[in-house]
C-alpha cells in the first residue's frame, strides 16, 4: 500500500506533546482528513454553545451530531438525560439565539467511563509508635554516602504532617 505525497507520521522522532496548531496542520496536509477540519470546527463550536447554554450539566454531556436541524446529545447516564430533557427548550432558544437552525433535540444515553475526577488520594496517618520507630532508625544508620538517600526517605517520612 503506497502512502499519499502529502502523509506527514504523526510522530517523527522523540516530541513533546503535540499541540493543536501541529495537529491542525498535520490534518490540513492530508487531503482526506483536510475535509473533516469544518464539520469538527462546527462540532467544538456548538459543545461550546451548549455548554454556554447549560454549564452545569455539559461537562459530561457531548454533541454527537448536528443534521438538518436535528441535535443529537449523549448524556453518561439516564438521570442526567432526564434532567436534560427538562432544560431542552430553554438550550434551543439559547442556541437558535446564537444563530443555530435546531429544529429538534433527541438524547442518547451512552454509558462509558466516567469523565468525573479520579477520587481524591486519601493521606494515611502513622500511627505514633510506627513514628518514633522511624525516628530511631534513622539515628541508628551510619551516615554514610551510601545510605544518603535511604535516610532522607526515612526522615521525610518521620516528620511528615500528621493531620
Amino acid at each position: 500500500m503506497t502512502r499519499p505525497s502529502t502523509f506527514v507520521p504523526a510522530r517523527t522522532g522523540l516530541r513533546k506533546k503535540p499541540t493543536s496548531r501541529g495537529i491542525t496542520d498535520f490534518l490540513q496536509s492530508h487531503d482526506k482528513m483536510a475535509a473533516l477540519l469544518p464539520s469538527i470546527t462546527r462540532m467544538m463550536t456548538l459543545q461550546a454553545d451548549c455548554a454556554g447554554a447549560l454549564p452545569a450539566m455539559f461537562d459530561t454531556c457531548g454533541v454527537l451530531q448536528f443534521e438538518s436541524g436535528q441535535l443529537v446529545l449523549s448524556t453518561p447516564n439516564a438521570a442526567l438525560a432526564s434532567r436534560l430533557r427538562q432544560q431542552l427548550p430553554k438550550l434551543q432558544d439559547a442556541l437558535q439565539q446564537r444563530g443555530w437552525q435546531v429544529n429538534a433535540i433527541r438524547l442518547k444515553v451512552q454509558v462509558g467511563r466516567p469523565r468525573d475526577n479520579p477520587p481524591p488520594v486519601k493521606q494515611l496517618r502513622l500511627p505514633d509508635p510506627a513514628v518514633s520507630a522511624l525516628t530511631q532508625l534513622e539515628t541508628a544508620l551510619e551516615n554514610t554516602p551510601r545510605n544518603a538517600t535511604l535516610l532522607a526517605a526515612i526522615h521525610a517520612l518521620a516528620n511528615r504532617p500528621r493531620a
